[in-house]
């Protein structure tokens, strides 16, 4: 046999690079199940509130590969029909995956022309028994989802987290946002004693989203933010935050 037939390997006792290589420590057996044990690419707060006759809901486009800001450029609002919206923190995988089932959801409502709609407050009860049923086979999609819509006209916005948590209110938050955003939307809404106009709850969401950016390291200045009313469902962006850097020009003696 001809010494040339095969190619020599690559380095001294390195891989065969004509066969499939055998890692050294890699187990021969497949061993247990397992799980996810923590969220890898992961998105930070979403943001959400109800006023007189709609939702709006904003999540900025950072997703953080733990502390590393990796991806800068990514949608965590989804529009799922004209009447339902989703916006997602967490595991972006998982988000994901979620996202491919609800879209097949939605085709196969649209393929049967029944007259019926996925209505957001049946997103909200579905994915509440999903993620619980994930968590408690010890396998749970790390999202905190919140789903805002109109439900027979009116506006409807629901939480639900990777433990099937699930709740109803006029003001939302997940992460960071929880602590540093709901005050402002709740010291908002009863300023105004009671709905809000859209004009002011957009401006008090974007005050939110500048405000996670300026205290939240895992944070983004690009967001993207969604109306939805009776008229329909719109996601805008992505946006910049307003922000004003020229007084860095006289910060000196720190170099």
């Amino acid at each position: 046999m001809n010494s040339f037939d095969k190619c020599p390997p690559l380095w001294a006792n390195g891989p065969d690079c004509q066969n499939v290589h055998q890692f050294p420590n890699k187990p021969q057996e497949p061993g247990p199940h397992r799980a996810t044990q923590s969220p890898v690419t992961t998105g930070s707060s979403v943001l959400a509130m109800k006023y007189d006759g709609g939702v709006v809901i904003a999540a900025d486009t950072l997703g953080s590969y733990g502390s590393l800001a990796r991806f800068t450029d990514i949608e965590r609002i989804i529009k799922v029909n004209e009447t339902t919206l989703l916006g997602a923190g967490g595991d972006f995988a998982d988000f994901q995956f979620l996202t491919d089932i609800i879209r097949q959801k939605q085709i196969d409502e649209d393929c049967a022309a029944d007259g019926f709609s996925l209505k957001p407050k049946s997103l909200h009860c579905w994915l509440t028994r999903v993620l619980y049923n994930r968590r408690s086979r010890f396998n749970p999609l790390w999202n905190v989802i919140i789903v805002a819509g109109m439900q027979d006209d009116e506006p409807y916005l629901g939480f639900v987290n990777l433990q099937g948590t699930a709740f109803t209110d006029d003001v939302m938050a997940t992460g960071l946002g929880t602590d540093l955003c709901l005050p402002v939307m709740r010291n908002a809404v009863e300023k105004k004693g009671g709905k809000l106009t859209y004009e002011e709850a957009k401006a008090t969401i974007q005050q939110c989203i500048r405000l996670c950016y300026l205290r939240d390291c895992r944070a983004w200045p690009r967001y993207h933010i969604a109306d939805v009313k009776a008229g329909g469902c719109v996601v805008e962006g992505p946006l910049m935050i307003d922000s004003d850097w020229t007084y860095a020009k006289g910060v000196k003696g720190y170099e």
